[in-house]
C-alpha cells in the first residue's frame, strides 16, 4: 500500500457503479475494507455494496466527521444537497474528491463553509477492471500534496492524468463518455456483421478480437493512429472502399459534433 494512504479513513457519499469501482480498485491496491465507510441513500444499493466490500454505512454527517478523504460519488443533481448536509459536519483538513460530472471545485467550494481542499475527478468505466482513465484537477484550496494523495488512491484504477480544471468539460467529452461510443460502434460492427452473413457469436469474437487488438497495438507499437490506419489501407482495396464510405458520410464531422454536444452537456452541469 502507498504510505500515503495507510492509516486514512476514506469516506464515500454515494455508492453506485463508479463509486463501486472505486472502493474496488482501493481494495484490491490492500487499503484495508475498514478503512472505508459508505454513505448511500438507496437501501438495497448500501446493502449490496456493503456486504461485497465488508465496508461499513454511514449517514453523511458521520463521514464528514471521521474521515481524512471523501468522495463525492453522488449524480450531478444530487451534490448540492449533499453539501449541504456535509457542510456543517466536515473536518476542516478533511480532502473531498469529486466525481460528480460537469461540478466545479468552485461550486463545491461555494457550498461548504470551510476551506477544504477539493480536486475534481472525471474517471471513466473501465476503471471497474483496472484499465480506466481518470483525470484529475486541483482546486483553489489543493496543494501538490492533496494531487499526490489522490493520485495514489487511484492509481489502481489505470491511467491518472493532471489537466488544469478548464479542461475537464472537454476530458468528459473524450475520455468520460469515450467508453460508450466505443461501445456504441462496436454493437453497429457486430449487427452489420450478422447482416452480412455471419453468426451472431462469430461476428462478436471478431469484433471484440479485433478491436482488442487494434487498441493493443496502438499502445504498443509506438505509431499514432493516423500511421496506423495509413498501414491497414492498401490503395483501392477492401479497407480503402470502407473509410471512403466514412468520410461520404462525413463521420469527422459526426463525432465533433457529438463531442461538443458532450462537453456542452457538462457545462450545462457545472
Amino acid at each position: 500500500m502507498n504510505q500515503a494512504i495507510a492509516g486514512k479513513s476514506i469516506g464515500f457519499i454515494g455508492a453506485g457503479v463508479m463509486g463501486a469501482a472505486l472502493i474496488k480498485s482501493l481494495l484490491d491496491s490492500s487499503v484495508k475494507s475498514t478503512q472505508i465507510y459508505i454513505s448511500e441513500k438507496n437501501g438495497e444499493r448500501a446493502k449490496e455494496v456493503t456486504s461485497s466490500f465488508h465496508v461499513e454505512l454511514k449517514g453523511i454527517s458521520e463521514i464528514g466527521q471521521i474521515c481524512d478523504v471523501i468522495f463525492l460519488a453522488v449524480k450531478p443533481q444530487d451534490l448540492e444537497s449533499t453539501l449541504k448536509d456535509l457542510s456543517g459536519n466536515l473536518r476542516k483538513d478533511a480532502l473531498l474528491i469529486s466525481i460528480a460530472a460537469g461540478k466545479s471545485t468552485k461550486f463545491i467550494e461555494s457550498q461548504i463553509k470551510s476551506k477544504n481542499s477539493v480536486v475534481r475527478v472525471m474517471p471513466n468505466t473501465p476503471a471497474q477492471i483496472g484499465q480506466g482513465v481518470c483525470v484529475i484537477s486541483a482546486g483553489a484550496n489543493s496543494s501538490k500534496n492533496d494531487l499526490d494523495l489522490t493520485k495514489a488512491l487511484l492509481e489502481n484504477t489505470g491511467l491518472v492524468v493532471e489537466v488544469d480544471e478548464s479542461q475537464q468539460d472537454a476530458v468528459t467529452a473524450l475520455s468520460g463518455s469515450g467508453p460508450a461510443y466505443f461501445f456504441a460502434f462496436v454493437e453497429l460492427i457486430i449487427k452489420s456483421g450478422v447482416s452480412l452473413g455471419l453468426s451472431l457469436d462469430i461476428a462478436t469474437k471478431l469484433a471484440i478480437g479485433t478491436i482488442t487488438g487494434s487498441a493493443a497495438m496502438l499502445n504498443e507499437s509506438g505509431l499514432d493512429a493516423a500511421t496506423l490506419r495509413k498501414n491497414v489501407t492498401s490503395p483501392n482495396g477492401t479497407t480503402a472502399a470502407a473509410l471512403e464510405v466514412f468520410n461520404a458520410n462525413k463521420l469527422e464531422e459526426i463525432i465533433h459534433e457529438a463531442m461538443s454536444a458532450a462537453k456542452k452537456r457538462s457545462q450545462e452541469l457545472a
